[in-house]
């Protein structure tokens, strides 16, 4: 069992290419997992991720979780997890072009113990493409891309998403999402999964995130998976 970094647009897996004001972030501390056949893994309990802007268009990602690994064989392990970096760059904006676009590669270091199953032995890299669209209270965004992995019995494969969001009230939306990831080891398989979640605003930058789903093809590989947040802007 490898632990793996945080969703890319928390509560969600699916990111979009939102970006936010120069000289300004937000933070999260969250808690992250899933149990499939193999066990239980958390890949955040708990983690810290910042995401800040100096460059307008663009924000810097930085994400530091403490692991938690349960296999159904084995013994259990907790520890620092794999440390992920990144850097968003919107190149397209709905104000000007009807679309926002934006790419956001991300690299996942291996700080965590692969030996415990905390981590990977070696780094891995995700290119991807996001879109997205608004109509009133309705954001659709999606895309998606290809992770590159160096672990022995590892292969490269390919994420895609789709989610659709809607401001219920001031203080809460709601959204679903449906993904598809190829097979990401050499003997696995193809998965198709979906989340619902949303986010509530309880005092000014203050918001709590949330998210739960699973797999509904190759089910074994992820009977649930969960993402809860304390969120703030700064």
């Amino acid at each position: 069992m490898v632990a793996v970094a945080a969703l890319a647009n928390p509560p969600f897996q699916t990111d979009d290419p939102g970006v936010f004001p120069i000289h300004t972030g937000e933070a999260y501390l969250f808690s992250a997992g899933s149990r499939s056949a193999g066990g239980l893994e958390l890949s955040a309990a708990p983690g810290a991720e910042v995401n800040y802007s100096f460059l307008s268009n663009t924000f810097f990602h930085l994400v530091v979780p403490m692991a938690y690994s349960d296999p159904s064989l084995g013994g259990s392990a907790y520890g620092p997890g794999d440390v992920e970096l990144g850097f968003k760059w919107r190149f397209l904006d709905q104000k000007d072009d009807g679309i926002d676009v934006a790419t956001f590669p991300l690299a996942e270091l291996p700080t965590g113990s692969a030996r415990r199953g905390l981590g990977s032995r070696k780094a891995s890299y995700f290119l991807p493409v996001w879109l997205e669209k608004d109509w009133g209270p309705w954001t659709v965004y999606g895309g998606g891309g290809r992770w590159f992995m160096h672990d022995p019995g590892q292969r490269d494969w390919w994420y895609s998403g789709v989610l659709v969001q809607r401001q219920i009230t001031p203080a809460l939306y709601l959204g679903g999402e449906l993904f598809h990831q190829t097979a990401q080891t050499v003997d696995g398989r193809q998965s198709t999964g979906f989340n619902l979640g949303g986010g509530y605003a309880i005092e000014g930058p203050w918001q709590v995130l949330f998210s739960g789903g699973r797999n509904v093809t190759d089910v074994a590989e992820n009977r649930f998976s969960y993402y809860l947040a304390l969120y703030r802007t700064f």
